[in-house]
């Protein structure tokens, strides 16, 4: 199916790219630009609608792009402008629309922004940043804990003040409550639009505001507090802000302008479906969002069955949710959910694909790539570092792509990579998978295919026939067409009955022995259905 082209992002695929690790086309052991370029025609093939490319700009890499130094540039080690300019026209000469991360809600120490802003109190870029006197006692202006441990504030001797931080202290917070600081955001993107781009994602979007009265976050209750100092309180303050609504409004204005460019939210709060709703109700704000709702631990069907429920009445109609399974963040779901098993692996690319929303396949899922187990000595990530062995951190989402089993490297590059190719990927490599018809690539292809074909699955409303512990039986329907999924994830056989016999499609896609007998569905462990009506 088409769509207008304004609205070409309702129901996408969206295949993210994390640049570090897709393919390292000069030999230095780490991705880059023409790498990417080179792969495209594999993403291409996959059936998405587009990519999303996690940062590449200039930055100290403390947070691996996450600290941008220069918003409008590209770090050396990824290639050059040109670079980027090669990699988006042959994208859309591919037919793929192309997403980029956009990081709003602070910068790199070194960002010049912030060079000039630590100066003095009183330069024209002194409240670019958030600053706040110490508290008669010299502690910091505030009980706000980082994400990465430890106290959300920083001491600057030069003004005798604090600054914020959510994350690194090498990452403080930009103040978006500065109609300046606004302006040169908008800026940014901008230089991006006018580059071609066709959409942000936007990092971190519901932490662009905070309590300009830096009000203490209340202690969770007992029954929810986590093992970090962040996890022990309820942010209510540092994040989440009513302010941050007016400017997600001028970012919309701002694309609705350039015509057919997106924006997708990245949310992280108590409230996930709430925020979600909030950010992308109407038209006046962001187009869709997503958040880390899908990206923990598996939840049971009657769960996945209340999330989607939001968007079907009220103001959730008019909103647009994003959903990802797996993504540079998060622990790869064919572990975190799948625990290794192909089969459920499998399983979980149809699910995906049935979600009503936008959906985002994070580069290798399409492979049933595993998480990754590192050594010590070979992580990368400042967090795992920190946290070890406790939690290992982001690195075991982030190794090499395989794009051949017998390569060195897998494939990746000529030399070592940044990250170790995990020797367990090798046997599930691009080529090995582009061999077998029965691969989860194949799958992927398919699945891709089925629902960018049927109206029901991209735009169509959900309805839940039934969810319980372990069974899910949806349909969704859009103007006269309809399609029956199903889906056991439980470890026993289920049957369902259904309200009415569903005649057998040539377009259905069976998994794991799923079949239908009139009006009764069977579906082995792992086993889904996706059955379109006939129109």
């Amino acid at each position: 199916m088409s769509l207008p082209d304004n609205d070409w992002w309702r129901g996408a695929a969206i295949y993210q790219i994390y640049p570090r690790s897709f393919a390292d086309s000069n030999g230095d052991g780490i991705g880059d630009l023409p790498g990417i370029t080179a792969r495209l025609p594999y993403v291409a093939r996959l059936g998405v609608d587009g990519l999303w490319l996690s940062p590449f700009f200039p930055s100290p890499m403390r947070d691996f792009g996450y600290d941008v130094s220069d918003h409008c540039g590209v770090d050396p080690m990824f290639g050059t402008l040109a670079d980027f300019d090669a990699l988006l026209q042959r994208a859309h000469e591919l037919g793929l629309k192309v997403l980029i991360d956009q990081v709003w809600s602070h910068t790199a120490l070194e960002h010049p922004w912030f060079q000039h802003s630590r100066g003095s109190r009183d330069n024209p870029r002194a409240d670019w940043y958030v600053w706040a006197d110490a508290r008669p006692d010299g502690s910091p202006p505030s009980n706000w804990q980082s994400w990465m441990g430890g106290p959300c504030w920083t001491w600057e001797p030069r003004r005798r003040q604090y600054y914020l931080h959510n994350f690194l202290p090498q990452m403080p917070d930009l103040n978006l409550h500065h109609p300046a600081v606004q302006d040169a955001i908008l800026d940014v993107a901008r230089f991006w639009l006018d580059r071609g781009v066709d959409g942000f994602r936007l990092d971190t979007a519901n932490y662009y505001c905070h309590d300009r009265s830096f009000k203490d976050n209340p202690p969770q209750p007992p029954e929810r507090r986590g093992d970090l100092p962040a996890a022990m309180q309820q942010h209510l303050h540092n994040i989440c802000q009513p302010e941050t609504l007016p400017f997600l409004q001028r970012v919309r204005a701002l694309l609705d302008g350039y015509g057919g460019r997106m924006t997708v939210a990245e949310i992280g709060s108590a409230n996930n479906l709430e925020r979600m709703v909030e950010y992308t109700r109407g038209s006046e704000r962001l187009h869709t969002a997503y958040s880390f709702m899908l990206l923990g631990a598996a939840p049971m069907p009657r769960q996945l069955a209340q999330m989607m429920a939001p968007w079907q009445q009220g103001e959730g109609a008019t909103a647009w949710p994003s959903w990802a399974l797996s993504n540079h963040d998060a622990p790869r779901v064919a572990t975190r959910w799948a625990q290794g098993d192909a089969r459920r692996a499998q399983q979980l690319l149809v699910l995906l694909a049935c979600l009503r929303g936008t959906v985002f396949l994070y580069q290798g899922e399409e492979l049933g790539l595993p998480q990754s187990e590192l050594a010590f000595e070979d992580l990368q990530d400042p967090y795992g570092k920190a946290h070890w062995p406790r939690d290992p951190g982001r690195d075991g989402c982030r190794t090499p792509m395989p794009w051949q089993a017998d390569a060195p490297h897998a494939g990746f590059g000529s030399a070592r990579p940044w990250l170790p190719a995990d020797p367990a990927h090798r046997a599930l490599a691009v080529d090995r998978q582009e061999a077998d018809p029965a691969s989860t690539l194949h799958l992927a292809r398919r699945v891709l295919a089925l629902r960018r074909a049927h109206p029901a699955l991209r735009l169509g409303a959900f309805e839940t026939l039934h969810a319980d512990d372990a069974l899910l039986v949806i349909r969704r329907e859009h103007r006269g067409s309809a399609v029956l999924a199903a889906f056991n994830l439980g470890a026993e056989a289920a049957s369902h009955a259904l309200p009415e016999p569903w005649p057998a499609s040539d377009t259905a896609l069976v998994l794991n022995g799923a079949r239908v007998e009139g009006r009764r569905l069977h579906l082995p462990p792992a086993a889904a259905l996706v059955l379109p009506l006939p129109r």
